[in-house]
């Protein structure tokens, strides 16, 4: 709570810690230039009405100014705009706990790429969640004895995979019964899973995680494998052709692979550039669909064939 309280101005923070709403499953904070701040939850939207929160925004709720987006840039970056600036060109900014927030203003283009984003008017603060043991109910069915599946877990934005893929990396290097702890890999190019400070994690990842923090996916993968011999590597977000191939040369050094990838299912996979053909070379032997429905995060594990094997709640 604190870690996020500290982001806003002065004069907000102790109707923020009196309002309660960091015990309401907070996902998401989105601060836009001259309306309503807007608290999203599991259960739905909140407003800061005083030192409480509604469902319904009123002229009573506090709204945010000018002013107060550019104190929370301060803040977010330190009181140093200029030595963030190559992250927030590219839209978003971790800050400590890995929390992740995106930015949305003025662009500054150069040669058809973005040179600044300033000023800042949109924020989007995702909360990031340790959520111990979520993985718990999937796990067995992504081992056989000591051996763990090539996994690929498929989600729209804001569902969870990166949490879920947080938990099984600890789970991974640290072991569980009926499973021998593996070293571990992971390519951690936004910050979000380690939720590293200066390079050193601040979340529980395990005793056998090797972090790269900042590296792009591709380049991480290949540096990882070469480096630090990992058994099983992991990586959030894959996407396009450089991560795809990155992620075949690490699957021909013998590593295992956990990664996660934009998608509200298997169908919708068979329909991005490349992934039909990751299918058809069966380069992962377990899918793990995960969905928002009625309030409740439920993961679905699949084989290679697309036999549904698990369909559980992962908290």
């Amino acid at each position: 709570m604190q870690q996020i309280i500290r982001l806003f101005p002065i004069h907000m923070r102790d109707s923020l810690t009196k309002s309660g709403v960091f015990e309401r499953n907070l996902e998401e904070i989105r601060v836009r230039v001259n309306e309503y701040l807007m608290f999203r939850t599991a259960q739905g939207e909140l407003f800061l009405h005083g030192s409480t929160t509604v469902t319904e925004a009123d002229e009573a709720c506090w709204r945010m100014g000018r002013t107060d987006v550019e104190q929370m840039c301060t803040f977010m970056s330190e009181y140093s705009l200029y030595a963030y600036e190559e992250e927030m060109r590219q839209g978003f900014l971790t800050v400590e706990g890995g929390h992740r927030i995106g930015i949305c203003g003025q662009v500054s283009a150069e040669n058809g790429h973005i040179r600044r984003i300033y000023p800042v008017s949109y924020l989007n603060i995702r909360i990031a969640s340790e959520h111990r043991g979520c993985a718990g109910a999937v796990f067995p069915y992504l081992h056989r004895e000591d051996d763990f599946y090539n996994t690929l877990i498929l989600s729209a934005p804001g569902i969870g995979k990166t949490t879920l893929l947080r938990d099984l990396v600890r789970m991974i290097s640290c072991g569980c019964a009926g499973f021998q702890g593996k070293k571990v890999g992971l390519v951690d190019e936004r910050s979000e899973i380690a939720g590293s400070i200066h390079g050193v994690p601040q979340n529980e990842i395990g005793l056998r995680t090797d972090v790269l923090d900042g590296c792009p996916k591709a380049e991480g993968m290949m540096l990882l494998v070469r480096s630090m011999s990992p058994e099983v590597l992991t990586v959030d977000e894959i996407g396009g052709d450089d991560d795809l191939r990155a992620l075949q040369y690490a699957l021909r050094c013998g590593c295992r692979v956990v990664a996660t990838v934009h998608s509200r299912d298997l169908a919708e996979l068979e329909d991005k550039p490349g992934w039909a053909r990751c299918r058809e070379q069966r380069l992962f032997s377990r899918y793990v669909e995960l969905q928002c429905e009625g309030g409740r995060r439920i993961a679905r594990v699949f084989d290679r064939d697309g036999t549904m094997l698990c369909s559980a709640e992962c908290g």
